[in-house]
């Protein structure tokens, strides 16, 4: 088996298993939108790729019936897959326990949810390490070795102890906290060691980066090398999350590591081809049908305290409150997936968010209509581009979030419509997106103020507020965002 130019560690697999007559298949994902079809696109720049992921199996098949590396061969090229075989215990411990209930809540900032008692830390680093040596069995001589995101914080200083050669890239797809909070965790140390055993590591925006170099020079006496004045379309002055400069090359004991911020974007070819076909226009005629007049607001995430659906859910109630004709006149429509199977905090949150749906629609609802509709199952994306088109406001406010693409594609499935999208400060997106209509989701005035706001909004506003965010849109498109970082990768 020949080595690899570029391997791409990330928790997911690149594909979808299907079972088709009783026998496991592996099919390319439907969508080319999202991050693993854009990771998946760096393929076709190199002579040949590579994926390590983990895929849980029954420890008794563990050693005798499970193939760890597969041959894919799908429109991205032939690229091999090494899935590493965990167990459910170790699932547990290294992803729902350590990843979600440890790292997840410092991360974005919310102390009060951080749960030390029940790591199990050996186990942690025990995953990360059969990552690190599955990915430098798939690399060549001085291949690259790109790491994605925080449960894989150890692989890093693995794969420079067994391979010194390779260059060594890693990306962050949540926020990284101020150091006050990320020094909390009782291992920080090791893992801002692993980080800087990299040639680059990667941001959505520049606070993010900021975060991390400002708490490698406290815990570890980096020196900033480099440090530019951020690009105004990508930190405006005045915003929550705005940052003026940031380091772009930091050393640490004789290594240089590169440090970049540059947003993820989402496939904005695809989404327009989406939206002009056939079937798109027969699902928005059916949609706008059952809506029968009535306003459309749409808000699409997970089932987790970071997303605030339930401040989001509030807000929407004490609008009816205060303006009761708009019971009949308004639908909202929340999507709520479930973010991660056997975990009880994620099972309060989406029960607390069932509940209040449910007072919502018992207190404005009529036989005719119901002011609030819950999805908690995923839209498949093409039909979500329709209610995209439908939705005259889409409503994205998380407490905190790593980027957002959810506004980007609502952004770029509306391109020369009006519409308003009311989004988060504390989401990566609100530095790019101009036009929208930021909120501080910590205020219930100003949650109240600002979703009566969009739904009064002049058309003519709505359209150059949507004109100016559908440029950032296009501009930091998934094509840029892969662009940007291959050449980033040729200066390590």
């Amino acid at each position: 088996m020949k080595k690899s130019n570029l391997v791409i560690v990330y928790h997911r697999q690149p594909y979808e298993e299907i079972e088709v007559d009783g026998k496991i298949v592996y099919r390319e994902h439907k969508s080319p939108n999202g991050i693993v079809p854009t990771l998946k696109s760096f393929f076709g720049a190199v002579e040949r790729g590579a994926w390590v992921a983990w895929k849980q199996v029954d420890p008794k098949h563990k050693d005798k019936d499970f193939e760890q590396v597969v041959r894919m061969n799908d429109s991205y090229g032939e690229y091999n897959v090494s899935r590493l075989p965990l167990t459910a215990a170790q699932v547990r411990s290294f992803y729902h326990v350590t990843s979600k209930e440890a790292l997840w809540p410092i991360l974005h900032s919310f102390p009060e949810r951080y749960n030390y008692d029940a790591v199990d830390w050996p186990v942690f680093r025990e995953v990360n390490r059969l990552f690190a040596e599955a990915a430098v069995a798939q690399a060549e001589q001085g291949a690259t070795i790109w790491v994605h995101d925080y449960n894989l914080w150890l692989v890093p200083g693995y794969v420079r102890e067994m391979r010194p050669d390779v260059r060594i890239a890693f990306f962050h797809h949540t926020p990284f906290p101020s150091s006050s909070i990320f020094n909390i965790l009782p291992w920080r140390d090791e893992i801002i060691e692993s980080l800087l055993a990299c040639d680059h590591v990667g941001f959505h925006i520049p606070r993010y980066a900021s975060g991390f170099v400002a708490t490698a020079r406290n815990l570890k006496g980096v020196e900033i090398v480099e440090e530019v004045d951020v690009e105004p379309t990508l930190s405006p002055v005045g915003l929550a999350l705005s940052e003026a400069s940031v380091a772009t090359r930091i050393r640490h004991n004789g290594h240089e590591i590169r440090v970049d911020s540059i947003p993820v974007g989402t496939n904005v070819r695809y989404i327009g081809e989406v939206a002009a076909n056939d079937a798109t226009t027969e699902r928005e005629a059916s949609i706008r049908e059952a809506l029968g007049g009535r306003k459309l607001i749409i808000s699409v995430g997970r089932s987790d305290y970071t997303k605030g659906t339930r401040d989001m859910l509030l807000a929407f109630e004490r609008l009816l409150e205060s303006r009761p004709e708009l019971a009949t006149e308004v639908q909202l429509l929340v999507t709520s997936v479930a973010a991660a199977n056997g975990m009880a905090v994620y099972r309060k949150v989406q029960h607390e968010i069932e509940q209040i749906a449910g007072r919502i629609n018992g207190r404005f609802g009529t036989l005719a209509a119901q002011p609030l509709l819950l999805m908690t199952s995923a839209i498949p994306f093409e039909e979500l581009i329709a209610y995209y088109r439908c939705a005259d406001v889409c409503w994205i406010t998380p407490l905190r979030d790593g980027l957002n693409l959810v506004a980007k594609e609502y952004v770029a499935a509306r391109r020369g419509m009006d519409g308003v999208l009311v989004l988060s400060e504390f989401t990566g997106a609100s530095v790019e997106l101009a036009g929208a209509l930021l909120v501080n989701p910590y205020s219930r005035h100003l949650m109240d103020e600002a979703i009566e706001r969009a739904l009064d909004m002049p058309k003519e506003e709505q359209r150059t507020r949507m004109q100016r965010m559908g440029a950032s849109v296009e501009k930091y498109d998934s094509t840029h965002w892969a662009t940007h970082t291959l050449q980033s990768f040729r200066q390590m």
